[in-house]
């Protein structure tokens, strides 16, 4: 949703900003333009490929971008180090990117076979092969049911425990198969992949997702220039329901968005990706 980000962020000449989940540089290289040579944005990302790719894109703006390894929810620390006391705008894109997605060696889809890893930084100490590996029944079913909204958590948890006797899954396909076998035909849902919420669920818990997120929701409001904004795309509801209720229990916000923007008709048809996205923004009122 590009368009709506920069509608959104409206960012003035001069403006610094900040793109906590970089990727390849396709948002901070529009609002970048928008900016003029003035302005500067930091881009952060937990993953070391996507950053060298957005250090490639963004080249021709030179000392107007700096590029940060890290997860978003280190913000506050990162501003210290980069001797920012505040900035104008905070945009998350949240989830999987498509890069990550489309390489199945990095285990996120189970639309092609590759290692369970599911890491979006490789530095982290544990994959999904190891969470599924040692993690008890109970433990499993937990994940499986805050993290993916997954009615049948029990049921699979059950199943990836009895499996792991013979043989601990290895593969996005062995899980994606497991998990079909495991939930009773007349359970599977109509509209999406019968695994899609149990790698949801595991992707959240290796990466820490929530609790990243939750860091930077406390901390935003000290981060940003009072008129500052807030910008973020999600992608489930878990997410949405976060910023959601951040915005609107925390009294140093303005709500720029009483419903969420969602995708026009035409971004889905070129981008399904955008069909579950919604964008909320927070405006930092004066003090």
């Amino acid at each position: 949703m590009p368009r709506e980000v920069l509608e959104q962020m409206a960012p003035r000449p001069g403006a610094v900003l900040v793109d906590g989940t970089v990727g390849m540089g396709g948002h901070a290289e529009i609002l970048l333009e928008a900016m003029g040579p003035a302005g500067m944005l930091l881009g952060i990302d937990r993953d070391g490929e996507a950053l060298g790719l957005a250090g490639q894109r963004l080249a021709r703006f030179g000392a107007q971008v700096r590029l940060v390894r890290a997860g978003f929810g280190q913000l506050a620390a990162i501003l210290q180090q980069e001797g920012l006391a505040s900035v104008d705008g905070v945009l998350l894109d949240l989830g999987v990117s498509s890069l990550q997605l489309d390489a199945p060696r990095r285990g996120f889809s189970f639309l092609a076979e590759g290692p369970l890893d599911m890491r979006m930084d490789d530095r982290l100490p544990r994959s999904a092969a190891d969470l599924l590996r040692d993690l008890s029944a109970e433990d499993l079913a937990d994940i499986f049911y805050r993290f993916g909204e997954e009615r049948q958590a029990r049921r699979i948890a059950a199943r990836v425990v009895e499996r792991r006797k013979q043989q601990a899954l290895a593969t996005t396909k062995e899980l994606a198969e497991l998990v079909a076998a495991a939930i009773p035909r007349r359970f599977h849902p109509p509209r999406i992949h019968v695994a899609t919420r149990v790698f949801q669920a595991l992707r959240i818990a290796v990466n820490g997702e929530l609790a990243e997120l939750a860091r930077l929701l406390a901390d935003a409001p000290a981060l940003l220039a009072p008129g500052g904004k807030l910008c973020v795309l999600t992608f489930h509801s878990l997410e949405d329901r976060m910023v959601k209720q951040a915005l609107a229990g925390n009294p140093a916000w303005e709500v720029v968005t009483k419903k969420p923007v969602v995708a026009t008709i035409e971004e889905v048809a070129s981008n399904p990706r955008a069909r579950s996205a919604k964008l909320r923004v927070g405006m930092r009122k004066n003090a």
